[in-house]
């Protein structure tokens, strides 16, 4: 069995990567992909320890991209993360979250919910600030009853305290993943809101800019749900990727692994991907 949709306390989730390939380790996973929003800081710390206890560990990360004004996740597996254009434009993707995070910082303080920049950095250390880290905040401050409430009325994409911040395309993210020597993946496709033609019509418009394969197995899917990205991805010669999109505390109840309970994503998943790759070279 295999994962290969994580993430360790370098973007948002709550272990670090030391942690997470332990857990890794612990479940009988014989593969994992670190896949951190906009980032690989954990990658070399993931795969030294996935040495050690014998998880093959794969590198990737999770580009947050918009498409006409809504979001559109690309996993990038296989990367190479120590490419130096790729690090730069992550730099860049990181400096424009910075932008919008100081920004959310202004609006909820003037609303009397006093949110200090600095001091939510050197709360989360390494970490690239997300909307998990500001709820998280906001509930130790005492603002919020849970991190739900967060999202519900403060920091969810159509509250007042919301700021979008400057994405790239999907096509420019998969040409950063190709470029760093990745297979682009899309992730959780069911998560978009799509209707079913709006879905196969994205799929079709990132199949024609490069896509490889999707999450045809995801942590939240039911039966139903993988069946019918299974034959989505059939139709449109995509490959078969899935994982659990494992945050840790930040997603409570859903397991490394297993996703809800039900998840599974066999180790010929991952076989088809890495024959795929090394076609590549």
């Amino acid at each position: 069995m295999v994962d290969l949709h994580s993430h360790s306390n370098r973007s948002d989730g709550s272990l670090s990567p030391t942690e997470l390939i332990d857990l890794a380790s612990a479940k009988g996973l014989s593969a994992i992909a670190l896949t951190d929003h906009d980032t690989v800081t954990g990658l070399d710390e993931a795969m030294e320890r996935g040495y050690d206890t014998g998880v093959n560990v794969i590198p990737g990360v999770e580009l947050s991209c918009d498409r006409n004004g809504h979001d559109v996740h690309i996993v990038g597996l296989f990367i190479d993360h120590h490419d130096s254009r790729f690090i730069k434009e992550l730099n860049d993707f990181v400096d424009s979250r910075s932008v919008r995070n100081r920004k959310m910082c202004d609006k909820l303080t003037k609303a009397g919910l006093v949110t200090d920049y600095d001091e939510l950095c050197a709360r989360y250390g390494e970490s690239v600030i997300t909307r998990a880290h500001f709820a998280r905040y906001m509930l130790e401050k005492g603002y919020i009853k849970s991190v739900k409430e967060a999202f519900d009325r403060y920091i969810g994409d159509h509250c007042p305290y919301y700021v979008p911040r400057e994405k790239v395309t999907p096509e420019r993210g998969m040409d950063l993943i190709k470029k760093a020597g990745g297979l682009p993946i899309l992730a959780h496709p069911l998560l978009y809101g799509l209707g079913k033609d709006a879905l196969e019509d994205l799929v079709i418009e990132l199949k024609e800019a490069g896509l490889v394969g999707m999450e045809a197995i995801y942590g939240t899917y039911t039966a139903s749900d993988e069946r019918d990205m299974r034959k989505l991805a059939a139709k449109h010669d995509l490959l078969i990727s899935g994982g659990s999109d494992f945050h840790g505390d930040a997603k409570p109840g859903l397991e490394l692994g297993t996703g809800y309970g039900k998840m599974y994503v066999d180790d010929s998943v991952l076989d088809t991907l890495t024959a795929y790759k090394r076609k590549m070279i």
